[in-house]
């Protein structure tokens, strides 16, 4: 039960546990809102091999008198040997009896799955030979059995919930990019799969008081709500800095390492700022510094495609006194710029320069593409059905 965050998952596992060494048939039901969801039944049929049948919505139990229902209404632990005549009017118990002429049952053990005082399910524990009842020490057992699932159910809800939060949390704090509608600029935000933890990552873009735009990409080290506290903080920290300052990209990275060693607690921070220069009748100019980031990308429309690896320095939060530089490239027209985090590249136990190979070819094919389908095919041909960190990405495209 305490092997995965899946509590589905591990209530299927323990249904297949228990059948046979504790019943013939085990029977998972959950609460979900005002009614009530059948996950699993597994029974071991006539060949002495386990096998599961489907499940479902099960009808409303508020009124029921199926034993079920009084289970979950509070009754506690309930033994069932009389499976009589079902009720038309009562749908529940209809569909209970139903079931346990399916599985040909003699017997039936129903214990709650419960947890702070409210009923999450119920396990149904069924033996078909009429002379094997469960004994005092078998119904302790399936009781506390139903006790840990509920334990199980109720942490699996709360990580739940902790996680939509945070990733709540972290999307309120990204930037709208509804006030540079003057540039061809896009921007997402993708969580981790489920099971995983939400992270640090963070974007952000906005217009100087000399209308260059300031882009920025980032990834404060961490899975969990502090850290997306944390990149919110980090995100304005940015913000009032290079507005007030004016200064070039390597010198905001400077005072923002001061800043944000002087008066927070962020320990490590990777991220790229960079300046666009929009001059009439010259061509756009990009300067930017980095700090322990993956490098932008420049895919032009003929297909050649720049990891801008320029500009490089440790990452913020290990000495502010570090020597920070501006690497400078023109941007070329109809060329679009990459700022992307870690996610996007990266895979348990492959090397990162095979990410980064994957993410030229990509961006190379989708060069000419309107941007709003690079931004989306490159996100998909990259996606990994095990991604275990969140992605961000923003994209700006010349005129």
């Amino acid at each position: 039960m305490a092997s995965s965050l899946d509590a589905k998952e591990s209530l299927r596992r323990l249904a297949r546990v228990v059948v046979p060494s504790l019943a013939d048939a085990c029977v998972v039901d959950l609460v979900e809102g005002d009614g009530l969801r059948r996950l699993t039944v597994t029974e071991r049929d006539s060949r002495r091999s386990p096998r599961i049948l489907p499940g479902g919505l099960l009808p409303e139990v508020d009124s029921s008198a199926a034993t079920l229902a009084k289970v979950l209404r509070g009754a506690g632990p309930m033994v069932m040997t009389d499976f009589g005549v079902s009720d038309p009017d009562d749908a529940l118990l209809a569909a209970q009896r139903a079931l346990y002429r399916v599985l040909s049952a003699r017997t039936a053990l129903i214990v709650p799955m419960r947890m702070r005082r409210q009923t999450l399910g119920a396990l149904t524990f069924i033996r078909r030979d009429p002379d094997a009842s469960f004994d005092e020490q078998e119904q302790v057992l399936a009781a506390d059995l139903g006790h840990r699932a509920g334990l199980a159910l109720d942490n699996a809800r709360l990580y739940a919930l902790q996680q939509h939060t945070s990733e709540q949390l972290q999307r309120s704090l990204l930037p709208d990019l509804a006030g540079l509608g003057h540039l061809q600029l896009l921007a997402r935000y993708v969580p981790a799969r489920e099971e995983a933890e939400v992270g640090g990552d963070w974007y952000d873009a906005f217009r100087l008081p000399d209308q260059s735009v300031i882009l920025a990409i980032g990834d404060v080290v961490g899975h969990d709500l502090e850290a997306a506290v944390r990149m919110g903080q980090l995100r304005n920290m940015l913000r009032a800095l290079a507005y007030d300052s004016e200064d070039h990209p390597a010198g905001v990275m400077s005072r923002l390492d001061k800043v944000m060693q002087g008066l927070t607690r962020i320990e490590l921070v990777t991220a790229v700022v960079a300046r666009v220069e929009t001059p009439p009748g010259r061509p756009w100019r990009l300067h930017w510094s980095n700090a322990g980031h993956p490098p932008p990308l420049l895919a032009q429309q003929n297909g050649r495609v720049l990891l801008l690896d320029g500009g490089l320095a440790p990452v913020l939060g290990v000495d502010p006194d570090i020597r920070r530089e501006n690497a400078s490239v023109s941007l070329p027209s109809g060329s679009t710029l990459l700022l992307y985090t870690d996610g996007l590249i990266e895979r348990p136990g492959e090397d990162i320069g095979r990410g980064l190979t994957r993410l030229r070819q990509h961006a190379a094919a989708l060069a000419r593409e309107p941007l709003s389908v690079f931004r989306d095919e490159l996100l998909i041909r990259m996606s990994d059905d095990e991604q275990y960190d969140d992605v961000a990405i923003v994209a700006l495209r010349t005129p």
